[in-house]
């Protein structure tokens, strides 16, 4: 498998299950697709998403119902608690040529990754699938090491700029932002004062 980022603003996203775990996933797509929960049964979680919900049960649905449900979708993820539907929803998907991620059951050909978000970075982490707990405390730890990340990669952005106005070669660039990047000091300021922290890049680094 290759890691992409992928564009899902107005791509439909199918869910089948209407569980904790299907709430999750469709949690995760609902800032951003349109998301649709197909299950006979839902969740309070499930119903307090901003997605669309259509009732079904699976199991006496025919292929020719959920051909009608997959064929329009970018991503169908199987969450029902019968991974044996699940299944028959992962082959459905492969006839009709639409990625599918199996909560339970037959593997598919997406992953859902562990993932922390800041306003200017996407970090996911996957162990393809072995092992979620590693995934989460790996997300847990970048998260509690770096709580100033977002504000390093908006300084990085703004020294970076600024370089590119002095006389200095790209390889003097990279050698700066560098060694910013590995400034303890930096990172201290960064969490009481980015304005401060750039103070102090200026008078050492851009001197």
């Amino acid at each position: 498998m290759i890691p992409l980022f992928v564009e899902c603003t107005g791509k439909q996203v199918v869910i089948f299950g209407g569980g904790e775990v299907a709430a999750r996933k469709a949690g995760y797509f609902a800032k951003e697709a349109e998301v649709l929960m197909v299950s006979r049964t839902f969740a309070p979680a499930a119903k307090a998403l901003p997605v669309q919900i259509q009732t079904l049960d699976t199991r006496t649905a025919t292929d020719a119902d959920l051909d009608l449900i997959i064929a329009p979708a970018f991503l169908v993820i199987g969450a029902l608690s019968d991974k044996a539907e699940n299944d028959r929803i992962g082959a459905l998907c492969r006839e009709h040529g639409v990625l599918f991620n199996s909560a339970d059951g037959e593997p598919g050909d997406v992953i859902i990754p562990a993932i922390t978000i800041g306003a200017h970075y996407t970090i996911a982490i996957s162990t393809w699938g072995e092992s979620p707990a590693v995934s989460r405390f790996i997300r847990q730890d970048i998260e509690k090491r770096y709580p100033a990340l977002d504000a390093m990669i908006a300084l990085q952005h703004r020294l970076r700029e600024t370089l590119k106005t002095r006389p200095v070669t790209q390889a003097e660039r990279r050698r700066i932002l560098s060694a910013v990047l590995g400034d303890k000091l930096v990172w201290t300021l960064l969490k009481k004062s980015p304005e401060r922290a750039w103070e102090h890049v200026s008078e050492r680094y851009l001197v």
